[in-house]
């Protein structure tokens, strides 16, 4: 039987952490519990779990300076964002920081353990029926994605930096070659959550990638937009 998957929670107020493990070991999760930043990071010493629930707002050092920390580290926790009601500048720059996903406080239960799953279920390595998926990699314009090592590369073999949830993106583009994908889609296949019409994300992100794979960025060749529809993966 499989160990039960380890989930940190990092929050300043200790009714709210105690609430949300309860919770998840109902559910079938280990946690574990860090009341701040400094706590956080003699946590991540002891332990690596799976994924880390970070609240944005907290005394001291605020989350998305952790967020910011844990970039580039090589066994980092997926990262779902707990934000109070309207923190929506602070949801948008932890997405694009490398979270996976938010949680506005107050937090439904079930829609925690939705998330957390949904999230674990993501970074867990799928299988693309690509035939070029066989060679462990697919071009992305000026770079190359190596699809089981979740990383990017250029021409030369530097490694780009690449976000989780950047190669989830690049991932289902590379499932859905030469079709068109609205934002419906992409959110569903990426995101693994119900459509919000006023969340921008998706764009910021493509933008995003954009930046990293076009050799011109102004006038994208390798993920295109159709006006009207959605984006469209085209490396030909």
């Amino acid at each position: 039987m499989d160990e039960p998957k380890l989930v940190c929670i990092c929050d300043d107020e200790q009714p709210l952490r105690e609430m949300l493990a309860e919770y998840l070991e109902k559910n079938g999760f280990a946690t574990v519990q860090a009341n701040d930043a400094a706590n956080l990071r003699e946590t991540l010493e002891r332990c690596e779990p799976a994924l880390l629930l970070l609240d944005i707002n907290m005394p001291g050092e605020d989350g998305l300076s952790v967020l910011r920390s844990l970039q580039g580290k090589e066994r980092a926790p997926r990262v779902i964002m707990l934000t109070a009601a309207g923190e929506t500048v602070d949801r948008i720059v932890g997405l694009e920081m490398g979270a996976d996903d938010y949680l506005a406080k107050p937090v439904d239960l079930r829609e925690l353990v939705a998330r957390v799953r949904a999230v674990l279920r993501r970074s867990a390595t799928k299988e693309i029926e690509d035939p070029q998926a066989a060679e462990g990699r697919l071009p992305f314009g000026k770079t190359w994605l190596d699809l089981e090592a979740a990383k990017l590369f250029d021409e030369e073999g530097k490694q780009i930096p690449l976000t989780a949830m950047e190669f989830n993106l690049l991932k289902l583009f590379a499932q859905n070659r030469g079709r068109v994908l609205n934002r419906d889609q992409i959110l569903e296949g990426a995101h693994d959550r119900e459509w919000d019409p006023f969340d921008r994300s998706i764009d910021i992100r493509i933008s995003r990638i954009r930046k990293k794979i076009e050799h011109n960025p102004s006038k994208p060749a390798v993920i295109r937009t159709v006006r009207g529809l959605g984006y469209i993966y085209d490396p030909d």
